[in-house]
């Protein structure tokens, strides 16, 4: 019994995240296509229309988005519209955790923000892998600025959660692993290469 619960286990380790990410893409298509597929068919008539048009120009129109974001003014307008978001009650603790989410992730973001560290837990010898978050001590609260201190967030295994604490800087150690392995490294409790 224990050999067959061990190769359901393992099969569906292997097919879920297959499985979530072609189901992601799919749901991605089908309502990018739906959504612009209206608006292309009331634009133009039916015999122009072709299918997987809607998603080409979704995709163009999120590239146009992406390029317009290097100028000023587009930069500002949307900073606007954010502002007009934050004040919002409740869509501003929602659209304020999905930013962050997706900023965390964001090539454009400085690299230091997700910069892998082992951090050594006192003289024990234990080490835990974390993500500093702020190493500027004037982005940080007043009574939280130590200069020779960083802001470090220490996942738990699961992504149960996790603590953000201020380490001393002598306590932490550059790692050299991209934010994806850490996290997959993290999220596994090590059991995964």
């Amino acid at each position: 019994m224990k050999f067959i619960s061990r190769q359901i286990f393992t099969g569906l380790i292997t097919i879920l995240p297959v499985l979530l990410t072609a189901y992601l893409l799919y749901w991605f298509t089908i309502t990018t296509e739906s959504l612009l597929g209206e608006i292309i068919r009331f634009v133009v008539s039916d015999d122009y229309y072709w299918p997987g048009m809607g998603l080409l120009v979704g995709i163009i129109v999120v590239f146009l988005i992406g390029l317009m974001m290097h100028a000023y003014i587009a930069r500002y307008l949307f900073g606007k519209i954010e502002s007009i978001l934050y004040r919002m009650p409740l869509i501003k603790s929602m659209y304020r955790a999905i930013r962050d989410f997706f900023n965390y992730f964001s090539s454009s973001k400085d690299n230091e923000f997700g910069q892998v560290v082992s951090v050594s837990l006192g003289d024990t010898g234990m080490q835990t892998i974390g993500f500093v978050t702020q190493s500027n001590p004037e982005n940080l609260p007043e009574g939280f600025r130590n200069e020779d201190s960083v802001l470090v967030y220490l996942p738990l295994s699961y992504m149960i959660g996790g603590y953000t604490v201020l380490i001393p800087g002598k306590n932490i150690t550059p790692l050299d692993m991209s934010i994806e392995e850490a996290m997959r490294f993290t999220l596994t409790a090590g059991v995964v290469r």
